[in-house]
């Protein structure tokens, strides 16, 4: 054998050498990846359609953990996730079941895994400081339960104050002071010459503008009253034909009285 060849059969044996050396090294690193990090292995318990499932695995996304265990999640399922210790946790399913929520007499149906009433009102995006329920916020959900809502005492509070400031609003102001009660009548026009001609009404005052014939069945006499488009007047007078909703209104002119004629007014009784 040559030397030549000799050379070459050691370059042959050291290339050898040190292919076992690399490949030493890598399965020497590769047992060290495995073996330094002992608790990525670690116990998940699902908690899922009233049974417990168990599953030791490396991974930490709870959803490909419960993909791997095989429990699949509904559009509207959820899940929670509790850490108990650096080996162990838990993963609780919530299934979506239906409710119905009625509200006045609207009723409505959702799907919901929330737990608490309270919790799914919100979820559906009502405000609980707005609203009350029978059972409480804390009354736990249950599938095709029904929860009967109803305005909070604030929300209603609120609203009375509204109507009454509209009323308010829209009641004639005579003397600073609101009407109490408005009725629906057919108003007519006279004169204090009229009827017996001696100008004095039922109770005594002088008939004049400002003074009005009633049924006192329905306007008590002494009774003060707003007429728009006459005004602000007293009924102290009565008449034959004034029964029920009627009214006459005393004018100081013939052609004052006839420019009024007959007509449907709102008479709103004084407090």
């Amino acid at each position: 054998m040559s030397f030549k060849q000799l050379i070459t059969i050691h370059r042959q044996e050291q290339k050898i050498i040190l292919c076992m050396m690399l490949a030493a090294m890598l399965l020497l690193t590769t047992g060290f990846t495995r073996t330094s990090n002992p608790t990525a292995l670690h116990q998940v318990s699902i908690h899922v359609d009233g049974k417990t499932l168990t599953e030791d695995t490396t991974h930490t996304n709870p959803q490909l953990i419960l993909a791997r265990a095989g429990v699949e999640l509904g559009e509207k399922d959820e899940y929670y996730l509790h850490k108990i210790d650096d080996k162990t946790s838990e993963i609780t399913v919530y299934r979506a079941v239906p409710i119905t929520v009625q509200y006045k007499n609207e009723k409505r149906t959702f799907l919901t895994s929330k737990q608490t009433v309270g919790d799914a009102l919100r979820d559906l995006g009502y405000h609980l400081e707005d609203i009350e329920t029978a059972g409480g916020f804390d009354a736990p959900i249950h599938e095709n339960m029904t929860i009967q809502m109803s305005d909070s005492a604030a929300v209603l509070a609120a609203q009375q104050q509204a109507q009454q400031a509209e009323m308010a609003r829209q009641q004639p102001q005579v003397s600073g002071m609101p009407y109490r009660a408005v009725y629906s009548m057919e108003a007519t026009a006279y004169l204090p010459s009229d009827g017996g001609g001696s100008g004095i009404t039922a109770t005594g005052l002088p008939a004049q503008r400002g003074v009005v014939a009633v049924d006192p069945n329905v306007i008590p006499l002494g009774s003060r009253v707003y007429i728009p488009g006459y005004g602000e007047a007293i009924a102290a007078d009565t008449g034959g034909a004034i029964v029920g909703n009627r009214i006459d209104v005393c004018m100081e002119s013939y052609g004052e009285a006839m420019e009024f004629g007959r007509r449907e007014v709102e008479v709103y009784l004084l407090n």
